[in-house]
């Protein structure tokens, strides 16, 4: 997949994730909600699901994109140590002997673009500065699919991290909605977090 493609597609997905959260929370003329509070909540931490998603995908595809040769939307192609015949063939040098790679963890994708290209280039320095928030929506995305004591603990740290004051046992839903107290825009903490990988996929795209 080219990858202006693969860049346009992740920003038409995550304005899609946005547009059905505002969907979600949409008034009647009296003001009060269309859909009911367990609607409001599902389709908010299915929308932060498919952005997580649709993050993947896009390290995916501008991952074999380059791999394959194509150079930066900016017109410099990355100085590459690897050189797959195919598309396939990039895919499975990516997996390795691994079954799948996890394009969720932040360490792992940026050791293997150190692997593949010099100096990690184009997805360093945009992956190292957004290191942190990656690992924060690691945590979300953990506590949107499975809820136990471990992944509470994590998102009860999160919330002391953004908030600076404590919330014990926080709920998933009451975090992502929230305004993010660091934003200088009134963004919720799930649009803050979305904007973060928006803009770094932007400059690995960009170079």
């Amino acid at each position: 997949m080219p990858l202006s493609i693969s860049l346009n597609r992740f920003q038409a997905d995550i304005a899609q994730c946005d547009q059905l959260m505002a969907n979600a929370h949409a008034s009647d003329a009296n003001g009060s909600p269309i859909l009911p509070a367990a609607d409001r909540r599902q389709i908010t931490i299915a929308a932060l699901l498919n952005a997580y998603i649709s993050w993947e995908t896009f390290l995916e595809s501008s991952l074999v994109a380059f791999m394959m040769g194509e150079p930066t939307l900016g017109g410099t192609p990355p100085i590459k140590y690897v050189a797959p015949p195919t598309e396939p063939a990039a895919l499975e040098m990516i997996t390795g002997t691994q079954r799948y790679f996890d394009f969720g963890n932040p360490d792992y994708v940026r050791k293997i673009v150190r692997v593949f290209f010099k100096d990690g280039y184009p997805y360093e320095p945009p992956l190292s500065s957004i290191t942190s928030e990656w690992a924060d929506i690691r945590t979300m995305r953990n506590a949107s699919a499975h809820m136990t004591s471990t992944t509470q603990k994590a998102l009860d740290a999160l919330a002391l991290r953004i908030f600076s004051s404590p919330a014990a046992g926080v709920d998933l839903y009451q975090l992502l909605t929230s305004p993010d107290p660091r934003s200088t825009t009134g963004e919720t903490v799930v649009v803050a977090y979305e904007n973060k990988l928006v803009s770094a996929a932007q400059l690995i795209a960009q170079g």
